[in-house]
């Protein structure tokens, strides 16, 4: 072939293009309304439980997510956050981003109220922002669940206690859990979330299953694995029924 009749170089390589949701990349529908687990696996396992046929979502990042149906016969969406702040305010970004509108965090907590045990379930209305990622939201001290969609976790969980969760950075804290802060129960992710949602304008709410408990010294009683899924999957399904 002549030098006349060279291909240029940039017509042999191929445009490289940034996706436009770098971490969630569906291989599925999307539903307007989702449930937000921490744990990919506990994705896996409510999705089973609480959803017909459903189908992958996402498993970019390890951030398995699934999309079927809920009794309703309406979509449903159920996508891990990964843990803490940061990844679950790039999940809810991305999300709503794609179209979702109202969430809820299904999550797992500590309990800082002797009352509390293992097991439970907890409707959490406000979250300290004892993290880093709430407040770069703008959280500010507490911030806020929607106020109607916490009415419906409170209706589909009448059982649960409901009040003030302390939202943390770290996991395994030197010092009392919560950071010294005062409230039900010590998590990672829904003061991030909560602030999130008020400034993209999606009503987020959040319930928790109580996982771990502690004793005066600070020592941990972590819950049975067959325990936990059983909870979870009643947290589900009253968040599913909240979502209605």
């Amino acid at each position: 072939m002549g030098a006349d009749t060279c291909i240029p170089v940039e017509s042999k390589v191929a445009a490289v293009t940034e996706p436009e949701h770098p971490h969630l990349r569906p291989t599925a529908e999307l539903a307007e309304r989702v449930l937000l687990p921490g744990d990919p696996e506990r994705a896996m396992r409510l999705a089973h439980a609480l959803l017909s046929e459903p189908r992958m979502f996402n498993h970019t990042r390890g951030l398995w997510g699934y999309t079927g149906r809920g009794a309703d016969g309406e979509p449903v969406t159920i996508q891990s956050t990964g843990m803490g702040g940061p990844s679950a305010a790039i999940v809810l970004t991305e999300l709503v981003a794609m179209g979702v509108r109202r969430a809820v965090r299904v999550g797992t907590c500590g309990a800082l109220s002797p009352a509390l045990s293992l097991g439970e379930l907890i409707v959490a209305d406000h979250a300290v922002c004892a993290d880093g990622t709430s407040k770069a939201l703008g959280g500010g001290g507490r911030a806020a669940a929607d106020t109607a969609l916490t009415a419906q976790l409170r209706a589909q969980a009448p059982d649960a206690p409901a009040g003030t969760v302390v939202s943390v950075d770290l996991f395994y804290e030197d010092g009392p859990p919560g950071a010294g802060h005062e409230g039900l129960a010590v998590e990672m992710e829904a003061a991030t979330l909560f602030a999130l949602g008020r400034l993209e304008g999606v009503p987020v709410g959040c319930l928790l299953t109580v996982t771990d408990t502690f004793d005066e010294h600070g020592r941990r009683t972590r819950i049975a694995d067959h325990d936990l899924l059983a909870a979870a999957e009643r947290m589900g399904a009253a968040a599913v029924a909240a979502l209605s």
